[in-house]
C-alpha cells in the first residue's frame, strides 16, 4: 500500500538536498529561463520539448532566446547538469515536473487549453507514485483541480496520495534587466498540504522568496488579477490619451507630473494596444470565469476591447497623416515585437496595425534588428517569411 507520508517526506529530502530531478515541460520563453533558474540553483534539470529542433539547438549550447547572455545555455549545458529532451517517456524519470505551455485564445475570444490537456495526457502515461506536478501556465480559477487533475489521475494514481500536485503562475517578463526569474518572487498554491509544502520547498530553493496560498484556485485567480489590473490601467491611460489629445493636452506630460505623488498613483503609459501572451488573454480567461461562475467583470471586459481597438486607432491615424486614403501608399512599421528589445512578436499590436492598413489599400513594409525574418507564429502564420528592410533613406 502506498504510505502518502513516506512519498512526501522521501522528495522533501531529496529536494532540500537537490538531489531532486526537476523537468520543465515546454522550453519557450516561460520554460526556458525556469529550467535554467532551477539548474542554478544545484538541481540536475531536464527541459522538454516538443520542437525538435529546438531541443537539439539548446543541446548544442546556442543562444535560442535573444536576450540571454551568450554562454547562458552552453555554460548550462557543460556542467552535465542540464540537458533538453524531445523524448517523452523521460518523463517517468523525474521527481518534479513543471508545466509551461502556451494557453492561448481561440479565434472565438474563449480559453484554450488544449496543451494544458495534451500536457496532462503526455505526463499522465508516464506518471509514477511520488512525483510532484506543478502547473505554471496562465488558467482559470479552477483549472489545475477540474481540467488537470482528472487527466492525471485517468492514470490511476491520486493526487495528494500517489502524487502531488500544484499550481505556480509564471511572472516571466522577457528582457526585464531588472527582475529575473530569480529575483521575482513566485506565487504556490495547493489543495492538500503535502503538494504545497514540496512546491513551496521546490521554489524557494530556486527563486529569493516563495509566497504559498491556500489553494490552487487562488494562485489561479492572483495571476489574472495581476494581468487585469494591467489591462484595466493601460486602458484608461489609452481612452485619456485621445481624449486630451482632442484638448491640446499632453498626455505625456500629465503623467510624468502626476507620477510625483508619492501616493495613491502609478503610472502607466499609452502605445498602439497590448501583446504577448499574458497581458491580452490573462482579462478574457477571468471575464470568462466570472460569466461561468454566474458574475460579471464588465470593466475588465471593456478594458480588453478597447486595448484590442487601439491598432485600429493607429491605422487610422497614419491614414489621416496620408490625407485620408491609404490606397496604394507605402506605409513603414519601425519595430514588430509586442516590446522593446525582444524577438517576441505575439499578439504584437504592430502586426494588427500591419495587417489594417494592408486592409485599407497600403504596401505595408517593417523594420526591425530583432526580426530579420518574421517567423510562424501560431496567430499570424501567413506572415512568415516576410523580411525587414533596411532603414535607408530609400525606404523612409
Amino acid at each position: 500500500m502506498t504510505n502518502p507520508f513516506s512519498l512526501f517526506s522521501d522528495l522533501k529530502h531529496r529536494i532540500e538536498a537537490r538531489e531532486a530531478r526537476i523537468a520543465t515541460l515546454g522550453l519557450g520563453y516561460v520554460g526556458l529561463p525556469l529550467a535554467l533558474s532551477v539548474h542554478d540553483a544545484g538541481f540536475p534539470v531536464t527541459g522538454f520539448d516538443i520542437n525538435e529542433a529546438r531541443v537539439e539547438a539548446i543541446n548544442a549550447g546556442e543562444r535560442v532566446i535573444s536576450y540571454f547572455a551568450p554562454d547562458r545555455i552552453a555554460g548550462a549545458v557543460a556542467t552535465g547538469r542540464f540537458a533538453a529532451s524531445a523524448e517523452m517517456a523521460e518523463l517517468a524519470e523525474m521527481d518534479a515536473i513543471l508545466i509551461c505551455v502556451p494557453t492561448p485564445l481561440g479565434g472565438d475570444l474563449q480559453p484554450d487549453l488544449s496543451a494544458v490537456r495534451r500536457a496532462g495526457e503526455t505526463i499522465a502515461a508516464h506518471l509514477r507514485p511520488g512525483q510532484l506536478i506543478v502547473l505554471e501556465s496562465t488558467v482559470w480559477p479552477g483549472a489545475t483541480a477540474g481540467v488537470l487533475r482528472p487527466i492525471l489521475e485517468a492514470s490511476g494514481l491520486k493526487a495528494g496520495t500517489h502524487f502531488f500536485l500544484a499550481f505556480s503562475p509564471e511572472r516571466e517578463d522577457p528582457g526585464n534587466e531588472s527582475w529575473s526569474t530569480r529575483t521575482i518572487p513566485k506565487i504556490v498554491g495547493a489543495d492538500d498540504a503535502h503538494s504545497l509544502e514540496l512546491a513551496r520547498s521546490l521554489y524557494a530553493a530556486v527563486v529569493t522568496q516563495a509566497v504559498p496560498v491556500s489553494s490552487t484556485a487562488t494562485a489561479e485567480a492572483v495571476k489574472l488579477a495581476e494581468n487585469s489590473f494591467r489591462t484595466v490601467n493601460i486602458a484608461l491611460v489609452n481612452e485619456m490619451k485621445l481624449a486630451f489629445a482632442k484638448m491640446g493636452v499632453d498626455v505625456w506630460e500629465v503623467i510624468e507630473a502626476a507620477a510625483t505623488k508619492p501616493f495613491g498613483y502609478m503610472p502607466f503609459w499609452p502605445g498602439p494596444g497590448i501583446g504577448g501572451d499574458c497581458i491580452p488573454v490573462s482579462p478574457v480567461y477571468l471575464a470568462w470565469a466570472a460569466r461561468q461562475a454566474g458574475g460579471a467583470l464588465p470593466l475588465v471586459e471593456t478594458a480588453a476591447r478597447q486595448n484590442r481597438e487601439m491598432p485600429a486607432h493607429v491605422a487610422a491615424r497614419v491614414a489621416e497623416a496620408a490625407g485620408g486614403d491609404l490606397q496604394g501608399k507605402r506605409v513603414l512599421i519601425l519595430g514588430i515585437a509586442y516590446k522593446r528589445d525582444i524577438e517576441d512578436s505575439r499578439l504584437s499590436p504592430a502586426l494588427a496595425a500591419l495587417r489594417l492598413i494592408e486592409a485599407a489599400g497600403a504596401r505595408a513594409e517593417y523594420h526591425d534588428p530583432f526580426f530579420p525574418e518574421m517567423p510562424r507564429t501560431r496567430d499570424d502564420p501567413d506572415l512568415a517569411g516576410r523580411r525587414s528592410v533596411a532603414l535607408t533613406a530609400e525606404a523612409v
